[in-house]
């Protein structure tokens, strides 16, 4: 019990500043100092053995701060009219039914370039280094496979693009009437 209070009266200090600071009403740091005293009162055989008391008193301090937050943190129940019927989600997240079947039309380096770089997020550096190419030559097949991607997006799903290059529109699938080899979007 010692530990206990050596620790205390060394960081209690600290901690009524911290939780007053975060608390407009200063006998809520006071309730809360209590409890983080009872904690650690109730965990005197392993308080006594910490390295540092004083983080152990903070992270305690913090997250009674976040539950008390949490429980008078004022809430309004929202009506349920308020939804909008017709949410208008942007074109470039309907492109995700695509994806897969453009990325299989292209060749296995294109599609294998555009996964482990666009999709699994490996920096280009170490695409490189996998390939045992030049970086300029890694970049190089990517940029030439990101275009025949997008080609392929065009071609398979309708995909246009705004004058900026992002995807303004998403129209369907593309499919070509075999009879008269004209394509038709759905």
């Amino acid at each position: 019990m010692k530990c206990i209070v050596q620790a205390w009266q060394r960081h209690e200090g600290e901690l009524r500043g911290y939780l007053r600071h975060h608390l407009l009403i200063a006998n809520e740091a006071e309730d809360l100092l209590q409890d983080v005293f009872i904690k650690a009162i109730r965990h005197r055989d392993a308080f006594c053995q910490l390295d540092n008391a004083r983080a152990w008193l903070f992270q305690v301090t913090r997250h009674a701060l976040i539950d008390r937050l949490r429980t008078t943190h004022p809430s309004v129940k929202l009506p349920d009219d308020l939804m909008a019927d017709n949410i208008e989600i942007p074109p470039v997240l309907n492109l995700a039914e695509c994806l897969p079947r453009a990325l299989a039309a292209l060749s296995s380096t294109d599609r294998e370039a555009i996964q482990l770089c666009d999709l699994d997020d490996l920096p280009q550096q170490d695409y490189a280094k996998r390939m045992n190419m030049t970086l300029p030559a890694a970049k190089s097949r990517l940029q030439r496979a990101r275009l025949r991607l997008r080609a392929k997006l065009v071609q398979l799903c309708g995909v246009r693009f705004d004058e900026t290059g992002a995807v303004c529109c998403h129209t369907g699938q593309a499919t070509y009437d075999k009879a008269d080899q004209t394509q038709t979007i759905k």
